[in-house]
């Protein structure tokens, strides 16, 4: 398989949907991740349907549209950890792999004899990402946690939603497990750079990667606010806290995005509803004159806004450069002609279904293009390969 990671071998022990989010952006890079999963059962995800993967009868398969979401491009290997002819499987899989992915709760591999220090005698260059709700330290340490509470815990859920007392208000969790699918970002960025530190020294490392952490880390300028203020930050719905006007506006025929970013964008905008005054004057000319009177300027813009379509508005604005755009339903984004043109879904062979549709990678190389051809793998549909691979045999799982 072509990419930048080509030459780089990833034993993946993870499973939901963090670690298996870092694997996946590995092998879409090119690199061989061996998805370890357990013995009849596999990962989680493969349950958590309806929907499933449709065969080529029409007939619902076992592979769910979730797990499908997040192993492209591994190969499976059905594993008893349990047992010592599992665990030796994994430790000769460690031993030629240059990075292991594990969420297990803390504590669980190092009574398996699998933990840092144990695969780090066995091969002292391997990279190893320990990724937990809470980190390996600390007095959580040993707590499971799931991607809802921690969006919770971590602060953003206190941000997110509208503002107490409207219709609807109240915290509300980001639409896709966010703390996840960053969490798997940062152990992707966390073990390249383990990789490239690794060829100066010659020496592995142990990530310990928590979801909290992460979910802290991502308060990011909300974060920063209330430091540089002592002010709580507040659920303001779509509202931005800092940038006006950001938000969600009522057009004749349904609602639009508008994401005003500078001085210059809202003179702009201005000329376009039809009210350049605005732009000029003290109340809504600068930036923060705009935050500070929010109201006032919003019941100006909701008038005119009212007077045309989302279709009128999108296009009057993009011919601006103002920046500005529909609220698209998940079908409604794979129609976008840039979405299109970018191929960012991909249709990839499958052994049951014929094929299987393939949300990509968002990244594109000039001079070490992706290839998307291996689909999520059926469980266990690697195993004779891999340990034959090894010198094993497949009943020594």
């Amino acid at each position: 398989m072509p990419g930048p990671l080509s030459h780089v071998r990833v034993l993946d022990l993870s499973r939901i949907m963090a670690g298996p989010w870092c694997g996946q952006i590995l092998a879409d890079l090119g690199a061989d991740v061996i998805k370890v999963e357990r013995l009849g059962e596999g990962d989680d995800t493969r349950r958590w349907g309806p929907p499933f993967l449709k065969d080529s009868d029409g007939e619902a398969t076992k592979e769910a549209g979730y797990y499908l979401s997040v192993n492209r491009g591994k190969r499976s290997v059905e594993l008893d950890l349990k047992s010592e002819e599992g665990r030796a499987v994994v430790k000769a899989l460690a031993a030629e792999s240059d990075i292991l992915l594990e969420n297990f709760k803390t504590g669980t591999l190092d009574r398996m004899g699998l933990g840092y220090e144990d695969l780090k005698a066995v091969n002292p260059k391997l990279i190893y990402c320990s990724i937990t709700g809470f980190g390996l330290t600390g007095p959580m340490a040993g707590d499971a946690a799931y991607d809802f509470m921690i969006q919770g815990m971590g602060g953003l859920m206190s941000v997110t939603g509208g503002p107490d007392g409207t219709p609807g208000g109240g915290p509300q969790k980001v639409g896709v497990p966010i703390v996840d699918i960053m969490t798997g970002m940062y152990a992707a960025i966390g073990v390249l750079s383990a990789l490239t530190n690794r060829d100066q020294t010659g020496k592995g490392d142990h990530i310990d990667l928590a979801m909290l952490d992460v979910s802290v880390a991502m308060l990011a300028n909300q974060a920063m606010n209330y430091l540089v203020s002592g002010n709580e930050p507040v659920r303001r719905g779509n509202r931005h806290p800092n940038i006006q006007p950001q938000n969600v506006y009522p057009v004749k025929d349904g609602y639009i995005v508008l994401a005003v970013g500078n001085d210059g964008q809202f003179r702009k905008f201005a000329e376009v509803i039809g009210q350049p005054a605005l732009a000029d004057d003290p109340k809504f000319s600068t930036n923060a004159a705009r935050v500070e009177n929010l109201e006032e300027l919003e019941g100006l813009l909701i008038k005119a806004l009212s007077t045309g379509s989302i279709d009128h508005w999108v296009s009057s604005f993009a011919a601006a450069g103002v920046p500005s755009g529909p609220i698209n339903t998940v079908g409604r984004v794979f129609d976008e002609p840039q979405v299109q043109h970018r191929e960012m879904l991909r249709d990839i062979p499958h052994p049951l279904s014929g094929s299987v549709k393939q949300v990509v990678s968002p990244l594109n190389f000039a001079n070490a293009p992706l290839a998307f051809d291996r689909a999520p793998p059926l469980l266990g549909e690697h195993t004779e390969e891999v340990l034959q691979a090894l010198g094993l045999k497949e009943t020594q799982q």
